[in-house]
């Protein structure tokens, strides 16, 4: 099944998104995910860090649809000690990550009073609709380039698309919890996800 899975095509909701066929990594792990029905039952996303991208899938694993995403300006897979206890002004650049694992996503607020997806509420990891309030960082321009060698800027969060965020996004997790699985970057997949086979 692998084989097939490495070829699948996300198809995605919104014609302005592209379509992006699953990494290698991120179709090793959905393979496992459907088989071993890792996913509980939810609906899941899978995002490769390395190359900044989500992917969607319903329950069943039938794609809803992927984007492009922004990350942490640090690389590595950890959640720095504290991290989420820390003001921003005070997260050293070193702690920007965005953590690699599996992490169950709930739809809440943020400190803004905006709707975001927690993925890891302690270390204050959340999707969210990407932010422009800091026109130096020109985050909706790096979503648009066609690499991610410029997708690292926030302090951790995952940065998403707007529209993507409310019709997709949003969307999946509205009707209860969802999995996000954060493929590890400078780790080996089998070192965050031990029992994918």
């Amino acid at each position: 099944m692998f084989a097939a899975v490495a070829c699948l095509w996300v198809q995605p909701l919104l014609a302005a998104t592209p379509t992006k066929p699953l990494t290698l990594d991120a179709a090793e792990l959905f393979d496992w995910v459907v088989r071993s029905r890792n996913n509980d039952g939810l609906p899941f996303m899978i995002i490769d860090k390395r190359e900044a991208h989500l992917w969607v899938f319903d329950r069943s694993g039938k794609p809803q649809g992927n984007a492009p995403v922004l990350l942490g300006v640090a690389r590595g897979d950890h959640t720095a000690p504290g991290v989420g206890d820390k003001k921003l002004s005070d997260i050293k650049f070193e702690e920007r990550t965005t953590p690699a694992g599996r992490f169950i996503a709930e739809v809440g607020m943020n400190a803004r009073g905006e709707d975001v997806v927690w993925v890891d509420y302690d270390a204050a990891v959340s999707m969210h609709r990407v932010l422009t309030t800091n026109p130096k960082e020109q985050r909706a321009r790096r979503l648009e380039t066609p690499t991610p060698a410029d997708n690292r800027v926030s302090y951790g969060c995952i940065n998403v698309p707007k529209a993507f965020f409310e019709n997709v996004v949003s969307a999946t997790v509205r009707g209860g919890n969802s999995v996000v699985y954060v493929l590890p970057e400078l780790q080996p997949l089998r070192s965050v996800f031990n029992k994918v086979a």
